[in-house]
């Protein structure tokens, strides 16, 4: 019997050898999945970060650009509600100007310049269109149209009715025009 036990030892040890090696490739196996795992879901929370950050990023941009459009903006009505006294004012400048009374006339057109550089500094600028230009209907408002005095008016202003604002980049009234067909 001891010959067996001595034969069978070295393939007793070879199975016990065999074995473990299994179970540490196994339970490497499982550690480096576990490993993999952990990267995977690491890698995960990373791209959710990031996008969560940029998306907060974009946020902040875009929030502070309405902020400053608001800004710019904030006085559109209140310029609205005055343009139609500056146009009374342009009218009544004309219209005194026909007469002989000079100090009038001055008094009214400082009044004038004095509106005028308000509203300005408050960020009102005038559109500018004159006949003779091509029209674009982006920057005016064609009232109606007449045959054209000359072949050069075709197709462009022949008359501008009322003058157009625009406060920054934004036109706030158009100018009325009138085209020549």
């Amino acid at each position: 019997m001891n010959t067996e036990n001595i034969e069978n030892e070295p393939m007793e040890n070879e199975v016990e050898n065999a074995i473990e090696t299994e179970v540490n490739g196994v339970e490497s196996a499982a550690e480096l999945s576990i490993e993999e795992q952990l990267q995977e879901d690491l890698s995960k929370e990373k791209d959710k970060f990031l996008r969560l950050f940029a998306e907060f990023e974009n946020f902040k941009k875009r929030t502070a650009k309405e902020r400053i459009d608001l800004y710019k903006t904030a006085n559109q009505d209140v310029l609205q509600a005055m343009l139609p006294v500056l146009d009374d004012f342009d009218r009544a400048l004309i219209e005194i100007s026909k007469s002989e009374d000079e100090l009038l006339l001055k008094g009214v057109e400082l009044i004038h310049e004095k509106l005028k550089n308000t509203l300005v500094a408050k960020g009102l600028e005038v559109v500018e269109v004159r006949a003779g230009d091509s029209f674009n209907a982006d920057f005016a408002e064609a009232i109606t149209v007449i045959p054209a005095p000359t072949d050069k008016l075709k197709g462009k202003i022949v008359d501008v009715i009322e003058k157009g604002y625009k406060l920054g980049d934004k036109i706030i009234r158009f100018p009325k025009v009138v085209l020549g067909q």
